[in-house]
């Protein structure tokens, strides 16, 4: 009998119970969060923070393009199977060749005033050599991109190699014709090794962003030139 009215009172928490109920955060956030004066408590700001925060992320991933690698599969292929490739690759160093000992010959003619002949012919053949790898690196564009000119993966070289080509020919008019003096003629020719200097530095730049997309590709476990797997 007395067991079945304990059974019959009511439940009364115990202290523990109670401290329990008193520490529930998640509960006590929940209450804070929805009383009116939610503002006061800062979750107003925070959460228009966050949302400010997210909407600027979503606007950032939005503006974010995939970058085009500097050659396809098919690009690459057709690089590495062209005979202009190797055209190329010999004509490269030996232009840079050339521009070092004209430069040498150059810079000692306007310093001493002597070798004026040798200097003039050294700029003359450093300029038929540059026409040779421009008209050649036309082709091999050609060949691997589809277009002479201005593919888009050497688009700013080809631009600065315009002005290379028009600085060596504006020499060679300025020698033809006598347009300037002898020490005009040899600084036209520094500004136009400058310019090649630059162009220089654009296509080794770019040969080594095609090494490392390479090394990439072979690092991320696909043979150089193949296309991963949707």
């Amino acid at each position: 009998m007395r067991q079945h009215l304990a059974d019959a009172r009511p439940y009364a928490p115990t202290f523990g119970t109670r401290l329990a109920g008193w520490l529930d955060i998640d509960r006590a956030i929940a209450a804070i969060d929805g009383c009116p004066w939610t503002a006061t408590s800062g979750l107003a700001r925070h959460r228009a923070a966050v949302r400010r925060a997210n909407a600027r992320h979503a606007a950032a991933v939005g503006r974010i393009r995939p970058v085009r690698p500097l050659y396809t599969p098919d690009e690459r292929r057709r690089r590495d199977e062209s005979p202009w490739t190797l055209v190329q690759g010999v004509l490269a160093p030996v232009q840079f060749l050339v521009f070092v000992v004209s430069l040498a010959l150059v810079l000692r003619t306007l310093a001493t005033g002597e070798g004026y002949a040798l200097a003039t012919g050294s700029v003359v053949a450093k300029t038929l050599v540059l026409y040779a790898i421009m008209v050649t690196g036309a082709i091999w564009e050609k060949k691997v991109f589809g277009r002479y000119l201005f593919a888009p993966a050497f688009f700013w070289e080809d631009v600065v190699s315009m002005l290379v080509l028009a600085l060596h020919t504006a020499y060679l008019g300025a020698v033809a014709f006598g347009w300037l003096d002898a020490t005009g003629q040899l600084l036209l020719a520094l500004a136009a090794y400058v310019a090649y200097v630059v162009n220089a530095g654009q296509f080794v730049l770019k040969l080594r962003a095609a090494r490392r997309q390479e090394r990439d590709e072979v690092e991320g476990g696909l043979p150089a030139g193949a296309e991963p797997a949707e």
